[in-house]
């Protein structure tokens, strides 16, 4: 088998692995980690050949993308202080707690070295933490912390990372070089960011075509994060930037087939490459095997015992964290998403999966440093990250649907049925706004009056049938069945045009492109009817 093959293969495990990982309640980047690691111990699989410059920028950008489009700059303005205790402090905090105990545990461990492990084992992965944590049915204030959390501590990890790397390779340090990294890398990213997102913005106007809009925001992200770290800015930054920007201003309402076209390629571009990331974490165990040398039972010991610091620090620090958001939240009525019980913060503690980043950082140890010396204790930098990501992906991720149910933390279905209500009742209010404009210049008959105002009605009974009482749903209801039936019919009827249509592409002298035309213009009506 060649990398290809390998290739092709976590491909389609990524796909697979969604539909069985809901039928075994188990979420899916789990089980792509544990295919991995059955595939690195097959004899006939090869070797991952992947350079780990590639690993980061090649994953990351699309999936910081997809995952912001989910949220907003807004949320991400309210929730401002739990994610920077989370994103930013707790990567300081977990970054120097691993640093002395691993340097104190391990032989020969410099303090530079040290701080590098620290940096990499940090910051949950966003990828790990949303995709398991969104598929559970969590209340949407702890997913959009989750959200927060693992988009921005990538930012400051990885910058220490850099910092740290830097002191081991040279031998020297200084705080206000590392001072002023962090301060650029910031500016620069965020300068980046904006400039592209608005040049990115200005661009899809003049395109126009769903197809190719989509196509610009596919390319978009590996453009903001390369070009950031090409001036030395935070790549992981400049791609947050540029998305939170796109996702203010580059929103059309009237772009129907636009937004449909973006958000399944975007939900099929998250499904592959988290699935191929994942699938890559595990198999990257046979190399990491390769390097313990005899020694596997000492180097699991120091795994063992960084893997509880990382996890108890993230306890320890959430729980006066957590008190401490809650009292300001009440003093000064900010609003932000915070949990609200011991048991939504036990739940965001065992959230705090490593992976993606924490594995490419850790490939991306430098083997040489300036003066010609092997880089200190590589492989045992490289074992013990190995073992905080299979810990807290493989052992949190499978039990963590077990500890949401035993903890009984589901989402407020009655407040978000409140939120859709509100929203049915504006949008129906602004469809029977604009039509009242519009009957005041337009004469429309009686009969076209009636039905358009009954249209207006629909608007927001189709939302929420909660917003109108039980006589007039139960007229409603009576419709959407006449609609439903006659929905049914249609489809049939356009599922014969096309399949006569498709027939015509076979026979003799048929020009496929003319099918394929009239072909499309039965596709795009069959969605709007």
């Amino acid at each position: 088998m060649d990398q290809l093959a390998l290739l092709l293969i976590l491909l389609l495990g990524a796909v697979v692995t969604v539909p069985l990982g809901e039928r075994l309640g188990l979420p899916a980047p789990v089980l792509m980690t544990l295919a991995g690691i059955v595939l690195a111990f097959v004899s006939w699989v090869p070797n991952v050949e992947i350079p780990p410059d590639f690993i980061l920028p090649l994953v990351l950008p699309p999936l910081l993308y997809a995952s912001v489009q989910r949220t907003s700059w807004r949320q991400f303005a309210a929730n401002r202080r739990p994610i920077f205790l989370l994103a930013v402090a707790l990567v300081f905090v977990t970054t120097a707690a691993v640093a002395a105990v691993a340097g104190s545990v391990v032989p020969g461990l410099p303090i530079a070295a040290a701080v590098a492990l620290g940096a990499l084992v940090a910051p949950p992965d966003p990828v790990a933490a949303t995709a398991v944590a969104g598929s559970l049915g969590l209340p949407r204030r702890l997913v959009s912390i989750l959200e927060g959390e693992g988009l921005f501590n990538d930012v400051t990890a990885i910058v220490l990372y850099h910092v740290a790397i830097a002191a081991a390779v040279s031998g020297t340090f200084s705080w206000p070089s590392a001072v002023g990294q962090l301060v650029l890398s910031g500016v620069v990213a965020v300068a980046v960011g904006l400039a592209l997102g608005w040049l990115t913005n200005k661009l899809m106007g003049l395109l126009g075509e769903a197809t190719l809009q989509t196509g610009l925001t596919l390319l978009v992200p590996f453009v903001s994060y390369v070009l950031a770290e090409e001036l030395l800015g935070s790549g992981v930054l400049a791609v947050l930037t540029t998305a939170l920007y796109l996702a203010e201003h580059a929103a059309d309402a009237d772009d129907v087939q636009g937004r449909i076209t973006g958000q399944a390629f975007w939900q099929i571009v998250d499904t592959l490459v988290t699935g191929v990331a994942f699938g890559l974490i595990g198999l990257e165990l046979h190399n990491v095997f390769g390097t313990s040398e005899g020694r596997e039972l000492q180097m699991f010991g120091w795994g063992a015992t960084v893997v509880a610091v990382v996890v108890g620090v993230r306890l320890v620090w959430l729980l006066p964290a957590t008190w401490v958001a809650k009292k300001l939240h009440k003093r000064r009525d900010y609003d932000e998403d915070i949990p609200t019980t011991w048991r939504e913060t036990v739940v965001m503690w065992w959230s705090g999966m490593r992976g993606v980043a924490s594995v490419a950082l850790a490939l991306a140890i430098p083997l040489k440093t300036d003066s010609g010396d092997p880089f200190p204790a590589r492989d045992e930098i490289i074992f013990i990250a190995f073992c905080v990501i299979m810990a807290t992906l493989v052992v949190q991720g499978l039990t963590l649907p077990w500890l949401v149910r035993r903890l009984g933390v589901r989402a407020d279905t009655d407040a978000e049925r409140a939120v859709e209500r509100e929203l049915a009742v504006r949008a129906a209010g602004a469809a029977k706004r604009r039509l009242k404009e519009i009957e005041e210049v337009e004469e429309l008959p009686e009969d076209v009056q009636e039905r358009l105002h009954r249209g207006a009605f629909d608007i927001g009974a189709r939302i929420s049938p909660d917003i109108v009482d039980d006589e007039r749903r139960e007229r409603y209801a009576k419709r959407v069945d006449r609609l439903k039936a006659v929905q049914r019919i249609q489809r049939e009827m356009m599922s014969a045009a096309r399949h006569e249509v498709l027939a015509a592409r076979s026979e003799p002298g048929a020009d496929p492109e003319i099918v394929d035309r009239v072909l499309h213009h039965l596709d795009v009506r069959s969605l709007r009817s």
